[in-house]
This record gives C-alpha cells, structure tokens and sequence, in this order.
C-alpha cells in the first residue's frame, strides 16, 4: 500500500495535536496489531540496538504505538535499557532509571500522574539523557525534517535542552517512533526545539531531510 497522506499545515498547535490524536487512535487494528513487530525488524535491521549500550524507551500509551517488543529484544540482548520518569509538578527535567535483573516485578513500578507506568527499583541506577547514546521518544507528529510535537507537557524538550546550546554535542542519537500516519507536512517549530536524528515508523526509519522547508 502507498503511504498516507501527510498532515496538511497549521499552525495552530492545538489544532495539530487534536488532529494527530485523532489520527493515532484511528491506526486500523490489523496495522496496531503488527506494528511492533515491524518496528523490532527495522531496528535490527539498521543497528539501532547494541548491547552494553544505554539506551532509552519508553512505555507505550494513550494509543502510541507498541515499543514492548523493541524493548523486550533490547534487555535481552544485554542492552542497557532505561526508562523516563517525569518529575515533579514544577519541574521539567526528567531522569531515565535503568531496567534490573528482575523489571517483572510488580513492586518496582507505579504509575505516574499521567497513569503511565514507571520503574523505581531501589537503589536503581538513574541518569540524565545527555549520558544515554540513543533515546526512542513518543510523538504525536512529525515532518520530513525531523521536527516533532508531543502532548505539550515539556518534558523532552527541557530533557533535551543541552543540544540547542551545544551544537556538537550530538548524543544521545534521537529517534521518535510512531505509525506513518502520524507524518505532517510540517510541525511549526520553535527556536527550542531539537530536530530528531531519525523516525522509526512501521515502514521504516526516516532518516530527517534537515533542509526541507
């Protein structure tokens, strides 16, 4: 099949985020139900995952595409997978708590404030994205060029603020992950804002066109 169309143009952000909301819980079931799949495949395919390696994930809700897979493969191929954890109200910068030797159990999670699941085993090792060497992220949208846009809450970006004022610094290698409908054909984008290395859809991983406009 074709791809779908992009997203047209808006800038109004909350008209976007409606619009890709609607859009995200849309995905027909038959795609939902092989996308995981789809995903794990690209990313062996193009070495996204690498043992001893720290790398972050993300636990899928609100209708995001399914990451369990490329997660379950990731611990156990012996990569050092971490997982965010939203701060406090008031604050923004989030930590990344990396998976034990035993994640099943139940007492090692809770949910957060937005009933997503968190890991907080004891005396686990937690650290700041800027020490990770690849982050998988949830979106609600993004472009050709790399631009994303999530739910509005902040996180990532104050997460991932290091990059705009470092130019060089170029970890942890980006990669948001979402279904191909979820493209637009453009996210209105802030001076903040930090372009993804790469989406990883169910098609496949875009590599950004940084000089689309």
């Amino acid at each position: 099949m074709p791809p779908p169309e992009p997203v047209p143009y808006t800038s109004d952000k909350t008209i976007l985020r409606r619009q890709l909301r609607a859009i995200r819980q849309a995905v027909p079931d038959k795609t939902r139900r092989h996308a995981g799949q789809a995903l794990l495949r690209h990313a062996l395919r193009h070495r996204l995952l690498a043992a001893n390696k720290r790398i972050g994930f993300y636990m899928p809700a609100n209708g995001e595409i399914d990451v369990m897979p490329l997660l379950n493969r990731a611990y156990a191929m012996g990569v050092q997978c971490f997982l965010p954890i939203v701060p406090g109200r008031g604050q923004l910068k989030m930590w990344f708590s990396r998976l034990g030797h035993q994640p099943h159990l139940p007492r090692h999670w809770r949910l957060n404030r937005f009933g997503i699941p968190e890991y907080h085993a004891p005396n686990g090792q937690r650290l700041r994205a800027s020490q990770l060497l690849r982050v998988f992220m949830p979106l609600l949208g993004f472009d050709a060029r790399g631009y994303r846009i999530g739910m509005g809450g902040g996180y990532y970006d104050a997460s991932l603020a290091f990059r705009t004022t470092r130019k060089a610094w170029r970890a942890p290698d980006l990669i948001g992950v979402a279904f191909s409908a979820q493209q637009a054909e453009k996210i209105p984008d802030e001076p903040w804002d930090v372009p993804l290395d790469g989406i990883l859809t169910e098609r496949g991983l875009i590599r950004p066109k940084r000089g689309a406009q």
